[in-house]
C-alpha cells in the first residue's frame, strides 16, 4: 500500500489475511484502510485491533493485528448507531438546550437516546430534530476523544449541569481515566469507540417516543426516550420501514385480538387469557409435543407449581435468582411459585433407587412457571409473568452425552423446520455467578462443543452468559421477517445432580452421579405462540388453523345443507364453522378472508343439486366444484403432511 506519512518512520502491521504491511509511523487505521483500498477506507467505521476495537482516528503501533468492520459487520453497526445516537443529542441539544442527557447506545435494528426535558416530544418534533441531524452529518465534525481524570471528568459535567453523566462518573472506580467525545460544540461521556466524523453518517429516521425509568427503575425519574435507525444508503432505510410496517400489521397482539385468540387484562398485567380459538392453536402444539417426545422415548411428569424455600436453596435459584421470583407463607413457612421446572424433575429422579440399565433417562414436564418481570419489559405473549416450558431433563452416564445432546439437537431441527423457521446456534459458556468449579465448567464445555463439532453445527461463541449451573447451546430461529428469536436451549449440569444428591447404582454394584440435560424446543409455549402468530401473519397452516374450514351459505334455504355438510367434516376430525347470516355471500366470503380461514366452502343452489362444494382456498381463491369425500381427503391429507 502507499503510505499516507513520508515523515514518519516505517512500522509493521499484520492484517486479518495475516499479510503484513509496512505504514509511516503516526498513520491512522483510517488512512490504513484507505491505503488498501478507496472502497474499504470509505465503508470502514471501526478497527478491531488485537482484538479490541478502536476509533479510525487512532494512530497505529507496530506489530498490531487489525481487521477492518464495515456496516455489514455487526459490530460496525453498533459502533455506527451509536455514533448516530450522539449526532442526535446533540441536534436535542441545539433545539432544546435544557435538556438533560442520560444515555444513548445503540440497539438491534437502531438506537435511542434518553433524555430529561421538561418539553414534552412530540411527532413534529422528531422531525425538527430530523433536520437538525442532518444539518449536523452535512457539517462532518470530527470525532475526537479525549480523557480526563475521575475528578476533572465530574467537574467537567457538573459545569454543563449533565447530573446524569455525573452520576455515572461517580459510579466508576476513582483511578480511572474517564473517555469524552466531542463533536463540534457538542461533548458526551462515552467509552467509544465512534467513527471518525459526522458525515460518515447516511440517513437517520427518528421512529418514536417512548418513556423510560432512569437506570430502569422504579423508582428513579421517568425520562424521554427517543427510539431511531440509520444506514449508510436509503434504500437499506426504505427497506427497514417496509419491514417495520409488514411487522405492525403482522403483531401478535393486535392479530389476537382481530382473530380472538388471547388477550391481556387489566387485572392481570403479564398474565395472558387464551381464548377458546387460541386454546386449539395451543393445544395443537402440545399435542405435537407429546407426539414427537413419545416417539423420542420421554416419559411426561407434572410437578407443583409452589415448593418450599429449602428447595430452592438447595437448587441455588434462592441466591442467583430470587429477584425474578415470587413468594408466600404457608404454615409460617417460606414457599415460592416456581420460576423454573427443573427442582421438580429432581424431586422425581429421587422418588426411587436408579440402575445404570435404565439411562438415559428422558423426563418431559409442560410446566407452568413464574417469573417476576418489570411492568415496563412487558409485552403481550412475548414477555410475560406466567408461561408454560416445554421442558425436559435428561439424566445419563458420562458417556452417553455427547449422543444424548446431538439427539436434542436433531429434535429441535426438526420442529423447527416444521414450522419452516432456518436458525442459528450459539455456546454460551460459564458466567461470573456460576456455581461448580473450573473443572467440571471446562469438561461440561468440552462436551458440548464435541456434540456440535460431530453433527457439524457451525455456532457463536457467547462467553460468559452459560446459566449459572452450567454451559448451554441456544437456538435462535430467524421468522419470516427475518427477525431473530432465541427458543430452543440445552443446558448441560454436573452442578444439580451433586446439590440434589443425585445418584445412580452402576455396573459394579457402586453409587454414581448422572450427569444432567436442561433443554426447550418451543422455550415458552406463550412466546412461540406469539411468535408464530407474527411468521405467519396469522394465517396458520390447515393443522394449526382454530378453524380449519368456514361453511358459508348463499341464502336461507341452503342452511340445512351447510349444516350436514359441517356435521359431516366435523366427523372427519375437521374443524369447522358455518356462517349462515342473511349477508351477501361475497361480503361473508370477504370476512372469511380476513379470518384467515384456509378454506372456505361457498353453498348455493347449484351445490345443493348437484350435491358438491364450491371450494375456495386461502392464497389461491376459486377452486371450482369438489365431491365432498375428495375434498376432506384433500384437507386430511394437508394437516397430516403439517402443510
Amino acid at each position: 500500500m502507499e503510505d499516507q506519512n513520508l515523515s514518519g518512520e516505517m512500522v509493521p502491521v499484520i492484517l486479518k489475511d495475516g499479510n503484513v504491511c509496512e505504514v509511516s509511523s503516526g498513520t491512522t487505521w483510517g488512512e490504513v484502510a484507505a491505503g488498501l483500498s478507496r472502497k474499504l477506507g470509505k465503508e470502514t467505521v471501526v478497527a478491531r485491533v488485537n482484538g479490541d476495537l478502536q476509533d479510525l482516528l487512532l494512530p497505529v503501533s507496530p506489530g498490531e493485528k487489525v481487521e477492518f468492520l464495515t456496516f455489514v459487520d455487526d459490530e460496525g453497526q453498533a459502533v455506527y448507531r451509536h455514533t448516530t445516537s450522539h449526532v442526535l443529542a446533540q441536534a436535542v441539544k441545539r433545539l432544546y438546550p435544557e435538556a438533560r442527557l442520560a444515555i444513548g447506545p445503540a440497539i438491534a435494528d437502531g438506537f435511542y437516546y434518553d433524555f430529561d426535558c421538561e418539553h414534552p416530544f412530540t411527532t413534529e418534533d422528531l422531525a425538527l430534530i430530523e433536520e437538525e441531524i442532518k444539518k449536523i452529518i452535512k457539517a462532518d465534525y470530527p470525532i475526537i476523544r479525549q480523557e480526563l481524570s475521575h475528578d476533572d471528568a465530574i467537574a467537567f459535567f457538573q459545569e454543563k449541569e449533565e447530573h446524569y453523566k455525573v452520576e455515572l462518573i461517580k459510579d466508576l472506580p476513582a483511578d480511572v481515566q474517564v473517555s469524552i467525545y466531542k463533536q463540534g460544540e457538542f461533548v458526551d461521556l462515552c467509552l467509544g469507540p465512534h467513527l471518525p466524523g459526522t458525515g460518515k453518517l447516511g440517513v437517520v429516521k427518528l421512529l418514536s417516543v417512548a418513556g423510560a425509568y432512569w437506570k430502569g427503575s422504579e423508582k428513579n425519574k421517568m425520562l424521554q426516550r427517543i427510539y431511531g435507525t440509520s444506514f449508510p444508503k436509503k434504500k437499506n432505510l426504505d427497506e427497514y420501514l417496509q419491514r417495520l410496517e409488514e411487522a405492525k400489521r403482522r403483531d401478535h397482539r393486535k392479530l389476537g385480538q382481530e382473530l380472538d385468540l388471547f388477550g391481556i387484562a387489566e387485572e392481570g398485567p403479564g398474565f395472558p387469557f387464551f381464548y377458546p380459538k387460541g386454546m386449539i392453536i395451543r393445544s395443537e402444539l402440545e399435542g405435537f409435543w407429546r407426539s414427537e417426545h413419545r416417539k423420542r422415548g420421554y416419559q411426561e411428569i407434572k410437578s407443583p407449581v409452589v415448593l418450599n424455600r429449602g428447595l430452592w436453596e438447595r437448587s441455588g435459584h434462592w441466591d442467583h435468582y430470587k429477584e425474578n421470583m415470587y413468594f408466600l407463607k404457608i404454615d409460617d413457612e417460606d414457599y415460592a411459585v416456581k420460576p423454573m421446572n427443573c427442582p421438580g424433575a429432581m424431586i422425581y429422579y429421587k422418588t426411587r433407587i436408579h440402575s445404570y440399565r435404565e439411562f438415559p433417562l428422558r423426563i418431559g414436564e409442560l410446566g407452568l412457571v413464574h417469573r417476576h418481570e418489570r411492568s415496563g419489559v412487558l409485552h403481550g405473549l412475548m414477555r410475560v409473568r406466567c408461561f408454560t416450558q416445554d421442558d425436559a431433563h435428561i439424566f445419563m452416564l458420562p458417556e452417553q452425552i455427547t449422543d444424548e445432546i446431538t439427539g436434542v439437537m436433531e429434535l429441535i431441527d426438526h420442529f423447527y423446520r416444521t414450522f419452516g423457521f432456518s436458525y442459528r446456534v450459539e455456546l454460551s459458556t460459564k458466567p461470573e455467578n456460576a456455581m461448580g468449579s473450573d473443572e467440571i465448567w471446562d469438561l461440561a464445555t468440552k462436551a458440548l462443543v464435541s456434540a456440535l463439532e460431530k453433527k457439524g453445527v457451525p455456532y457463536q461463541l457467547n462467553e460468559g452468559d452459560g446459566a449459572f449451573y452450567g454451559p448451554k447451546i441456544d437456538f435462535h430461529l430467524q421468522d419470516s421477517l427475518g427477525r431473530s428469536w432465541q427458543c430452543g436451549t440445552i443446558q448441560l449440569d454436573f452442578v444439580n445432580p451433586e446439590n440434589f444428591d443425585l445418584t445412580y447404582i452402576s455396573d459394579d454394584g457402586s453409587k454414581k452421579r448422572p450427569v444432567m440435560i436442561h433443554r426447550v424446543v418451543f422455550g415458552s409455549i406463550e412466546r412461540f405462540l406469539g411468535i408464530l402468530t407474527e411468521h405467519y401473519g396469522g394465517a396458520f397452516p390447515i393443522w394449526l388453523a382454530p378453524v380449519q374450514v368456514k361453511v358459508l351459505t348463499v341464502a336461507s334455504r341452503h342452511v340445512e345443507y351447510a349444516a350436514l355438510i359441517a356435521h359431516q367434516l366435523e366427523q372427519e376430525g375437521i374443524r369447522v364453522e358455518v356462517d349462515e347470516r342473511n349477508e351477501r355471500v361475497g361480503y361473508k366470503i370477504r370476512e372469511g378472508e380476513i379470518e384467515k380461514a384456509p378454506y372456505i366452502l361457498v353453498l348455493g343452489d347449484q351445490e345443493v343439486d348437484s350435491e358438491m362444494v364450491r371450494v375456495r382456498k386461502r392464497g389461491e381463491g376459486d377452486l371450482g366444484s369438489f365431491e365432498l369425500n375428495d375434498f376432506v381427503a384433500r384437507v386430511k391429507d394437508e394437516i397430516a403432511k403439517k402443510q
